[in-house]
C-alpha cells in the first residue's frame, strides 16, 4: 500500500512539474519566437501546477525525513533518546499540519461556496488552487502518524536512528 501511495504522489508530482514545464516553454516560445503560440494565461496556470506539485511533494518530504527537524541534536543523542525527540517531532508536526488542514479546508470552503474565481480571462476556480494547501496538509499528516507509530510500537534503531557519520 505504502509503495503504490509513493509512487502515485511522485507519478503526480512528475506530471505536474512536467506539466508547468510545458506550459512554461510554450510561453517563451509564444513571447520570443511565435506569438501563435501564446497562452495569455500561462503564468497563472504555472503557478497552479507548481503549487499543487510543491504540496504534494511535502509528503514526500515528512517520508524521506526532509522536513525540519533537529538532526545535530539527534546525532548527539542514543537511540532511545533519538527515537523520544524524534517522536515528540512528529506530534508537533501532527498538531501543525491538523491546523494548516483546518485552515486549508476553511479557505477553500468560502472560495468554494462564494464561486471565487481567478481576475484573469481564465476564471479559474479558486477553490481547487487552495485545495492544495488542505491536501498537502493531511497527506503529511497521515505520514507523520505513520511515523510515529513506528517510532512508538515499532522502533527499530538498525533502520531508524541517525547516524554520527550519516550526512
Amino acid at each position: 500500500m505504502m509503495k503504490i501511495w509513493n509512487r502515485l504522489e511522485l507519478l503526480l508530482i512528475g506530471v505536474l512539474g512536467a506539466a508547468a514545464l510545458t506550459v512554461g516553454t510554450a510561453q517563451v516560445i509564444g513571447r520570443y519566437v511565435n506569438k501563435n503560440f501564446a497562452f495569455i494565461n500561462g503564468e497563472e496556470v504555472v503557478v497552479y501546477l507548481t503549487v499543487w506539485a510543491v504540496f504534494l511533494a511535502s509528503s514526500q518530504l515528512v517520508r524521506t525525513d526532509g522536513h525540519v527537524r533537529p538532526d545535530v541534536v539527534l546525532r548527539l543523542l542514543p537511540p532511545q533518546g533519538q527515537r523520544w525527540v524524534e517522536a515528540f517531532n512528529c506530534c508537533v508536526a501532527i498538531l501543525f499540519c491538523g491546523g494548516l488542514a483546518y485552515c486549508g479546508f476553511q479557505v477553500a470552503d468560502v472560495a468554494r461556496s462564494l464561486d471565487e474565481r481567478s481576475i484573469t480571462g481564465l476564471e479559474f476556480p479558486m477553490w481547487i488552487y487552495y485545495s492544495a494547501i488542505l491536501t498537502g496538509a493531511v497527506l503529511m499528516l497521515l505520514r507523520y502518524l505513520i511515523k510515529l507509530y513506528l517510532l512508538v510500537f515499532r522502533f527499530d534503531p538498525a533502520t531508524m536512528v541517525i547516524a554520527v557519520h550519516d550526512h
